[in-house]
């Protein structure tokens, strides 16, 4: 069976990313590297790849959704508009944002 593994529902996904605003300035990354080189090295945070169960409503949807489909190694980069993030409005600090979000798919476990 030479067919590679793609995100299904369900899967627990481990997956890099970087979040960025539509200006490209990075808010949020799972990797140190790009954290250190936008100047927002966090020393108390563990920098890793985030283990989240796809589909399953764990991040924000347009995240969620993007996920299913993708292979290891494989990356992606996806606009999520506010209604498929942290809503058009209300008392989140990134509500009412377009986001842009880099995913890199490192591990995929049935």
């Amino acid at each position: 069976m030479s067919q590679e593994l793609k995100v299904q529902k369900g899967n627990i996904v481990g997956v890099h990313y970087i979040g960025k605003f539509q200006g490209g300035k990075i808010f949020d990354t799972s990797m140190r590297k790009v954290a250190e080189n936008a100047g927002m090295f966090n020393p108390s945070r563990d920098y890793k790849p985030l283990q989240v169960q796809a589909g399953a409503g764990q991040v924000i949807k347009g995240f969620d959704d993007a996920l299913i489909g993708m292979k290891v190694n494989e990356e992606k980069t996806v606009a999520i508009p506010p209604a498929l993030a942290y809503g058009e409005k209300g008392k989140h600090p990134l509500a009412g944002k377009t986001l842009i979000f880099t995913l890199r798919i490192v591990t995929i476990k049935r």
